[in-house]
């Protein structure tokens, strides 16, 4: 089923890679139940949305595309939904997973057509790349607050916290310790950080389990979201049109991205091409539509995958292993619940993944300036105004200027043009509303 002899590799090696992957990845069911209680999503709700939509997209992905990838809730489009979407609007979070349901069905379409390629090759690369800094900033100063490290001021807006209190002190030991693992290659490196922090947490009195450690599963709130109709009119009457595309494009680059990275990685390239592509960006989509009915943010594959393929993960074997062990985890969200109450224990992690994700500012053509300046604004823009949308929308009304500044107009595809005027609407006169 999963030809294992064909990609010469193992069940043995196959349930340890996704072993690996689990350890990897498994900070995503603490942080992201936090971020999004934020917006008012029950902790419970967005626990089991979490855990179901990465099992129903990771399965799609084991199963019809065969590939050690894990498709879960991504990080930076959580604290978008959060901060810009439902802070930023005001927005009962029902109506903001209306808006990620209708962009789980276009990106499914999407997924089926060859408009997705055409789609991403008219993209400049640089504003891929600033997409991606920018996001890495934008979760790395949530972090910051979160923890206290970086505390409201009057004037400046920010200032330095007060490093003698318990949280900040907590949040800087657990940084410590857990780029101390990072450095050493440990495997679960951030999730490990986060149990060592929670034991300091548990014995300084910062962290209890009153409520327990094990419950059945379950979804406060029940199904939020249930068919495209009353998604569509909730999109027309807030003006989520930004937003979707938002989504569309992050869920774009960051799919893409993962996928041709990691497969590439396993040596699955055949002939230069992504076999079962389109099932591969099925199974993100379906992630997406599945987590939005239940409560959580888009999903989209993990770049943490990667840890399961440098074990040795081939097939989709993998994958399912993952499933196996996010279903287990299903029974221990009063424990998870206690750990997320505690900032400190979840900010590191935010300030890491942060970092993972600012490496593509390099990747950027600084020595061009019609090219730095757009992806210097994406860049700066995301955390400043705390909105990915926003940042996009920057990047993408500068760069065709700059072009036609410097005469390269026709370097510029017309699909840019296009959503810099869209995008410059938007902020003009529905941004405020």
């Amino acid at each position: 089923m999963f030809q294992l002899k064909e990609r010469n590799t193992s069940v043995k090696i196959e349930v340890l890679a996704g072993l690996t992957t689990f350890l990897t990845l498994a900070y995503i069911i603490i942080v992201n139940p936090m971020i999004l209680k934020d917006a008012g999503v029950p902790f419970n709700q967005a626990f089991l949305a979490t855990i179901l939509a990465t099992i129903i997209g990771t399965l799609t992905m084991s199963l019809i595309a065969n590939y050690p990838i894990v498709i879960a809730p991504a990080m930076g489009l959580n604290a978008y939904f959060t901060y810009s979407v439902i802070g930023g609007h005001n927005l009962p979070y029902s109506v903001g997973f209306s808006a990620v349901f209708i962009t789980g069905i276009l990106f499914l379409l999407l997924s089926l057509t060859s408009f997705r390629t055409k789609l991403i090759q008219a993209i400049p690369a640089n504003l891929k790349h600033a997409i991606a800094a920018g996001i890495g900033l934008f979760i790395t100063f949530i972090g910051l607050r979160l923890s206290g490290i970086v505390a409201d001021h009057p004037t400046n807006l920010v200032q330095i916290g007060d490093f003698s209190s318990p949280k900040v002190a907590l949040t800087l030991i657990g940084l410590l310790i857990t780029i101390v693992f990072m450095a050493l290659n440990l495997n679960g490196a951030l999730f490990l950080g986060m149990i060592t922090t929670g034991l300091i947490a548990y014995f300084t009195g910062q962290l209890n389990f009153a409520n327990g450690f094990v419950a059945m599963p379950h979804l406060p709130k029940g199904i939020l979201v249930y068919n495209p109709i009353d998604s569509v009119k909730d999109i027309i009457e807030y003006g989520l049109y930004s937003v979707i595309f938002s989504f569309l494009l992050v869920m774009l680059f960051d799919t893409t991205g993962a996928l041709l990275a990691i497969v590439k990685q396993a040596g699955l390239i055949k002939n230069g091409k992504l076999e079962k592509g389109g099932s591969a960006f099925s199974a993100d989509s379906i992630g997406t539509i599945v987590g939005a009915m239940l409560g959580t943010s888009p999903t989209a594959a993990t770049v943490e995958s990667s840890a399961g393929v440098g074990a040795g993960g081939k097939t989709g074997l993998t994958s399912l292993t993952v499933v196996v062990l996010f279903v287990i985890a299903a029974f221990f969200s009063p424990m998870i619940g206690s750990v997320s109450e505690v900032a400190a224990i979840t900010a590191p992690s935010l300030i890491i993944v942060g970092c993972f994700m600012i490496k593509s500012i390099s990747e950027i053509k600084w020595d061009e300036f019609e090219e730095a300046f757009p992806a210097f604004l994406v860049i700066v823009s995301m955390p400043l105004t705390s909105s990915i949308a926003n940042g996009i929308a920057l990047g993408f009304i500068s760069y065709p200027i700059m072009k036609i500044v410097k005469r390269k107009f026709k370097d510029v595809h017309p699909f840019v043009y296009l959503f810099a005027v869209l995008f410059l609407v938007q902020l003009v006169f529905f941004a405020h509303k």
